[in-house]
């Protein structure tokens, strides 16, 4: 995995100006446009999307700066049709526009060029069990929330803490299959991870593909397929988003899976009452690479 990521930076730098194929290059290296870019974003910290923005603005800033063609050309150069698209761009990598740069010789924000390496890390063990699962349902209360990826996200908190008490009972009577007990599911993610980008979150239980979900709840259905299971514990929801990191940057990368698109499940198993602390299982649909 390190080297796929290394070569589509590579790819970045040699296709600049143009759009490239994300997808022709997964195929190649013998994995998955949505796994390189998941994998992507969790090590470099922002999406594919937003890295070959600023290594565009950065090579097009020296041209800025030099001054040897007028700002359309450049605009032209870097792939932008009007010099008014260039200058959105511009300024929001920079924070000026190309004028003022030309003007001032700055201010400007480079954005050096990533490069992955392999570090001894996974000095803890990651608790994990691989479970193949036969087609379920996931029943509940669904909405569209913003992703946040640290700390309490206050939009899924609104969204559970407005069902009345009973409903959160019922819901727990509904689940027949593993994934056992009541659910935090997000559904729909951007592959990128995009820090604001929109999912699907949905608050329920998993039932087996043949159980009709109620009137009232939403439905997601789970095609059969393989499932990477990580056990974790301690304060909630720190250790829980810690360990999700760290199937991007420890497990993923030396075991031979790869993430597929699917939901992202987490069941908790036992909490504080406060839900201070919590012990959960997350589970990520995954594929042999």
């Amino acid at each position: 995995m390190i080297s796929a990521l290394n070569r589509l930076v590579d790819l970045v730098e040699e296709h600049l100006t143009e759009e490239f194929d994300v997808n022709g290059l997964a195929a190649a290296l013998g994995t998955t446009e949505y796994h390189l870019r998941r994998m992507f974003s969790s090590l470099a910290g922002m999406p594919l999307s937003e890295y070959v923005r600023r290594r565009r603005m950065t090579v097009a800033a020296a041209d800025v700066v030099r001054g040897e063609d007028d700002l359309l050309s450049i605009a032209v150069r870097h792939g932008y049709g009007s010099t008014e698209a260039f200058g959105r761009a511009f300024r929001a990598v920079h924070g000026a526009g190309p004028g003022d740069v030309r003007r001032d010789g700055g201010p400007l924000r480079a954005q050096p060029q990533l490069r992955f390496r392999l570090t001894v890390e996974g000095s803890t063990p990651m608790d994990t069990r691989i479970v193949d699962r036969p087609a379920f349902r996931l029943v509940g209360h669904a909405a569209r929330v913003p992703l946040i990826h640290q700390g309490v996200n206050p939009h899924i908190q609104q969204h559970i803490t407005a069902l009345p008490q009973e409903e959160h009972l019922r819901l727990k009577a509904l689940g027949d299959t593993e994934p056992a007990g009541l659910l935090q599911v997000c559904d729909d993610l951007d592959p990128d991870g995009t820090e604001g980008s929109e999912l699907t979150y949905l608050h329920g239980v998993a039932v087996c593909r043949d159980t009709p979900a109620p009137d009232g709840l939403d439905a997601i259905e789970v095609p059969a397929g393989m499932w990477a299971v990580f056990r974790t514990a301690g304060p909630y929801p720190q250790a829980l988003q810690e360990t999700w990191a760290a199937t991007a940057t420890e497990w993923f990368p030396s075991n031979p899976w790869r993430l597929r698109p699917g939901p992202a499940i987490v069941a908790v198993l036992e909490r504080a009452d406060d839900f201070s602390t919590a012990s959960c299982e997350l589970w990520l649909p995954v594929e042999p690479t």
